[in-house]
């Protein structure tokens, strides 16, 4: 990996940014990139650095997305259309239309950073939530008063016992934090829901109170074990992103619908290529590929 490459590395890990490394395993000639060309792809879809051609780039992008998803890394081999020799154990064999000639081979290693747990009160159920956190692989972040700064956060718990625990759940809001819970007796939990539907916070539904599973919880251990059960069992379902795919109607490719992804307008819709070659031939003569379009 190229030095510039490598030091982006090292600030997306610092930053907790979810990325996948490509790194080129081989290619077959013809073919402008070599064994050991890298790239990252970020969860935008943009890609740093250089694992081949527009062609190449645009089956990089998509697999690569996907193994954010998933979490695991992935070989993926992408050969011309009509190459009947591509199949390869162990690899995800991508025919590509575009592609001129010589197939490549690529692994994709997604960077996912463990999964954050903002706690808010130095507290026994704030200090053993923490620990009971760090044992099953969360990384942890607790405060005393103020949640830190909530950076791909997937909980926020505030066990402050009245300590700033409206302006706690405001800042989880606005981060979209997807798990917001309070401990509180049902009570001062209802207590601090109308003060806050009072200052004109909404969304108040995402906030659990009292957090935690109802497992008969009475010790701060006991009921720290029952927040991060009810975060595990949330897990699945916070922290998505799935990536969304379109059919270039030129070549027939599936593409990655991202930011830098060649796209245009038509008849009201947002149509997107593989590369602008497609993209120009699909604007000079748009009736020819509507059929394409559906």
């Amino acid at each position: 990996m190229q030095p510039k490459l490598a030091r982006r590395v090292e600030a997306l890990v610092a930053e907790r940014t979810p990325f996948v490394v490509a790194t080129v395993v081989r290619a077959q000639r013809p073919t402008s990139v070599r064994p050991g060309d890298s790239g990252i792809v970020l969860r935008d879809g943009s890609i740093e650095g250089f694992v081949g051609g527009a062609c190449a780039e645009t089956s990089v992008r998509l697999q690569a997305l996907r193994s954010l998803e998933t979490g695991e890394a992935l070989l993926l081999r992408i050969v011309p259309e009509g190459d009947e020799l591509a199949e390869t154990e162990g690899a995800l064999v991508v025919r590509n239309p575009c592609l001129s000639g010589g197939a490549l081979e690529i692994f994709l290693e997604p960077r996912l950073p463990a999964p954050r747990i903002a706690i808010v009160g130095d507290t026994p159920i704030g200090t053993a939530i923490a620990a009971i956190a760090d044992q099953l692989g969360y990384d942890t972040a607790l405060t005393a008063t103020a949640p830190t700064e909530l950076t791909n956060d997937i909980a926020l718990v505030i066990a402050s016992h009245g300590h700033a625990e409206e302006e706690a759940i405001e800042e989880g809001l606005a981060a979209g934090i997807p798990y917001i819970g309070l401990v509180a007796s049902r009570k001062r939990g209802k207590a601090v829901m109308e003060e806050l539907e009072a200052r004109g916070v909404k969304e108040l539904d995402k906030v659990r109170t009292p957090a935690g599973l109802d497992i008969g919880a009475a010790t701060a251990e006991e009921i720290a074990l029952s927040i991060v059960a009810e975060i595990v069992a949330t897990k699945g379902q916070v922290m998505t992103s799935h990536a969304i795919a379109a059919i270039d109607p030129v070549c027939g490719m599936t593409v990655a619908v991202a930011g830098d992804t060649p796209q245009t307008e038509h008849a009201g819709a947002t149509i997107y290529f593989c590369c602008d070659g497609c993209r120009n031939a699909f604007e000079q003569d748009p009736g020819r590929y509507a059929a394409a379009l559906g």
